[in-house]
C-alpha cells in the first residue's frame, strides 16, 4: 500500500486521500470502528479512539512518520532477515548485560514481544549498530536504553519524549540510528522481554490482593482500604492505595542463558568439584550439601 501521502503537506489532497485510504485498510482488515489504535505523532498507537476521532487526529497532530509498518491495524508483519542471530559475548561480557542495570520500563502496552528468541537476537543485531557513523561510545541500543532510564527517572511524558528523540535526531550527524518515536522505541524495548506485573498491595504490607484476596476491598490483617483516600477524605474506588511491581525471574534467566558463557557461569557451582578437599567455594559447605541431598530435583534443574 502506498505510504507516501505521510510526508505530504496535512493540507494537499495527497494527505486527505491518504487518511481515507489508510481509515478504510484499518477498518477493512480489523473489522470494528470502535476500537483502532490511533497513529497521530501524539498517540503513537497508544491509544484507541473511533474512526472520527483519529481522522481529526491524523489531521490535526499529524502521523507518525517512523510508523511504516501497519501491523496494529491489519498490516502483515515485515519480518526482518538479515539481522544477526548471534548472541555471543565479547571478551566474555554480555552485550546486553547493561540492560536490566540500566531500563526502567513503565509502559507493558505492546505484550511480550520477547517470547521469540530469534526476534531477541533481531534486536541485538540491531544493538551492535553505532548510534551514528564513527561513534565508538554508543550503540544504537545503548544509546536508547540511556535516553529511556532517562525519561523514567525524571517522568517525562510520552509526548515529551517523543520530542526529545526528534531533538536527538536533528543534533546527531547524519544517518544516526536514533528512533524519532515512542512508538519505535518501545517496540525495540519491548522484545527485550523485560516485563513486569503491578500488583495492590496493603498499604501496611500486610497482603498483596492476589489469589484469594484479590476481590478483597479491605485488608483482612489490619482492615485499612485498599483504596486511596483523597484530600477530602473520600476513598477513590478502583484507585489502588499501594501498587508494587513484580518482575518474572523466568524471562530473565532465559535471556541469561541463550548466552554460553553467561548458562557456564550459572551452573557452574553445580558442575564443579572440589579437587584438593578444600572449602574454596560455598557449593563446598555442608550447609550447601544438604540442600543438594534434601532437594535432588533441584540440583537436576540447576544442572539442566
Amino acid at each position: 500500500m502506498d505510504k507516501s501521502w505521510m510526508h505530504s503537506d496535512r493540507r494537499s489532497k495527497a494527505y486527505e486521500f491518504g487518511v481515507e485510504a489508510f481509515l478504510n485498510f484499518a477498518v477493512e482488515n480489523l473489522l470494528t470502528t470502535t476500537h483502532i489504535r490511533c497513529p497521530c505523532v501524539k498517540c503513537v498507537n497508544l491509544k484507541l479512539f473511533r474512526v472520527g476521532i483519529i481522522r481529526d487526529h491524523v489531521y490535526f497532530n499529524g502521523i507518525d512518520q517512523s510508523n511504516k509498518n501497519w501491523t496494529f491495524h491489519g498490516e502483515p508483519w515485515e519480518a526482518t532477515t538479515n539481522a544477526s542471530r548471534n548472541v555471543e559475548e565479547d571478551d566474555g561480557h554480555s552485550r546486553y548485560s547493561f540492560v536490566s542495570e540500566e531500563i526502567d520500563m513503565d509502559d507493558n502496552d505492546f505484550g511480550d514481544f520477547g517470547s521469540d528468541p530469534y526476534e531477541f537476537a533481531n534486536v541485538i543485531g540491531d544493538g551492535d549498530q553505532p548510534v551514528y557513523p564513527g561513534c565508538r561510545k554508543y550503540t544504537k541500543l545503548s544509546a536508547l536504553v540511556k535516553l529511556y532510564n532517562f525519561k523514567a527517572k525524571h517522568g517525562m511524558s510520552d509526548v515529551c519524549f517523543t520530542e526529545l528523540l526528534i531533538l536527538q535526531d536533528d543534533l546527531l550527524p547524519e544517518g544516526n540510528t536514533i528512533p524519532t518515536s515512542i512508538y519505535e522505541a518501545k517496540k525495540t524495548l519491548c522484545a527485550l522481554g523485560l516485563s513486569y506485573e503491578k500488583m495492590h498491595a496493603c498499604p501496611n504490607d500486610c497482603i498483596l490482593y492476589r489469589k484469594e484476596y484479590e476481590d478483597s476491598t479491605n485488608c483482612p490483617t489490619c482492615g485499612i482500604s485498599r483504596w486511596k483516600e483523597g484530600k477530602d477524605s473520600i476513598l477513590k474506588e478502583g484507585v489502588p492505595a499501594k501498587v508494587v511491581w513484580y518482575f518474572p525471574p523466568i524471562p530473565r534467566f532465559k535471556r541469561m542463558f541463550q548466552s554460553h558463557e553467561i548458562a557456564k557461569s550459572l551452573n557452574w557451582h553445580a558442575a564443579r568439584k572440589s579437587i584438593d578437599g578444600q572449602m574454596s567455594h560455598p557449593a563446598d559447605s555442608p550447609s550447601w550439601k544438604l540442600l543438594d541431598d534434601k532437594w535432588p530435583d533441584l540440583v537436576m534443574s540447576r544442572e539442566t
